[in-house]
């Protein structure tokens, strides 16, 4: 089944489709494949299967949408010009897989797929990704706006400034966390930077329906990972620690994913140091403990957690700064101001997964 499919093209006020023939159209910015259905009298199901879309939540400006099936193409002629040839994007620091593929005018998907990108949300400073060309001249193209727009209650846009996360966004605004992160395609909702532009639901209704569940692309790499969720979550039980902040603090490390080794050397899905190993082994389990090993590596992530909740009392700021900074710093200066987007995150995320 379909979910998520009322979102619109990001950051862009709400404009009619371009209609090319019977059979075809150019999404305009603040389309929604809801909305192209619904004017063409159409089905949701049959544009996606029409037009191969691998994400349905995410389409484009500029975009050519079927709405009957493609006839054959008559024969190429002798000298064809050659195909756009795909581009490399060198990755800087804070950029996303978003805002590159609009920047270039192609879909998520199709970057992802072009890079064997696993995880879309995850993408480092350095990083070379090819883009593919093929897409390039339908989104630079930019067609005229209409003469005159009908007046429509338009989502707002909020810009986020610097040491902004998405609770507070969200508070500000009196929506659903997930609400927006849905609009806007967030797969990483703990995953926002300055000067990004985030569409804000203009009503309560589709805030209180996304905030029933994660945003679809995220919801798909959750599922993926779901044998590793439930030994977070059987961890956690064993420990007293609630699920959702073990769950949080594991998908904000690694994504879920035992194979991630930062430049620290911190391990695993619960990004342990293999000092840090080592003393919850010796202190508090009594064991050698593996941090390579996916059972012992969320064992000893959640003991210490629940090693944090009982020494700060519960204070989350005070628990997660712990495991951010170390527990000597936190006692000794509280809370680093570089910190705080971390504990933000967390508890954006501890939100979505039931915390």
């Amino acid at each position: 089944m379909l979910t998520g499919l009322g979102t619109a093209v990001l950051a862009a006020p709400i404009l009619a489709t371009v209609a090319l023939a019977a059979d075809e159209v150019i999404v305009r910015p603040g389309d929604t494949l809801t909305a192209i259905a619904g004017r063409h009298d159409v089905t949701i199901e049959r544009l996606v299967d029409l037009n191969a879309l691998a994400n349905p939540n995410r389409i484009f400006a500029g975009q050519r949408l079927q709405l009957v099936p493609a006839q054959p193409a008559p024969p190429a002629p002798a000298a064809a010009p050659a195909a756009a040839a795909p581009r490399v994007h060198v990755v800087r620091a804070g950029e996303h897989l978003t805002g590159i593929a609009r920047q270039y005018g192609v879909a998520i998907a199709a970057v992802a797929s072009a890079n064997g990108l696993s995880d879309p949300s995850r993408i480092h400073a350095g990083q070379r990704l090819t883009i593919p060309g093929t897409a390039a001249p339908a989104a630079t193209a930019p067609a005229p706006p209409p003469a005159a727009a009908p007046a429509v209650a338009t989502p707002r846009v909020h810009v986020v400034r610097a040491g902004e996360h998405l609770t507070g966004i969200a508070r500000q605004y009196g929506v659903a966390i997930a609400a927006v992160a849905s609009a806007n395609g967030l797969s990483d909702p703990s995953r926002i930077y300055a000067g990004q532009r985030l569409t804000i639901p203009g009503t309560a209704a589709p805030a209180a329906a996304a905030s029933k569940g994660l945003p679809a692309s995220m919801a798909a790499l959750v599922a993926a990972r779901d044998a590793v969720r439930r030994v977070i979550v059987e961890e956690a039980d064993r420990y007293g620690v609630p699920p959702g902040l073990a769950l949080a603090v594991a998908w904000q490390e690694s994504g879920w994913q035992q194979g991630v080794v930062s430049h620290a050397n911190a391990v695993g899905v619960m990004q342990l140091l293999p000092a840090t190993g080592e003393w919850v082994g010796t202190a508090m389990l009594g064991t050698t403990v593996d941090i390579r090993d996916l059972r012992q590596n969320v064992r000893a992530g959640a003991r210490l957690l629940a090693h944090y909740l009982d020494r700060y009392d519960g204070n989350r700021d005070l628990v997660l700064a712990a495991y951010y900074q170390g527990q000597t710093a936190v006692d000794r200066h509280g809370v680093y101001p570089v910190s705080r987007s971390y504990i933000a995150s967390i508890k954006v995320l501890e939100s979505l997964f039931g915390g």
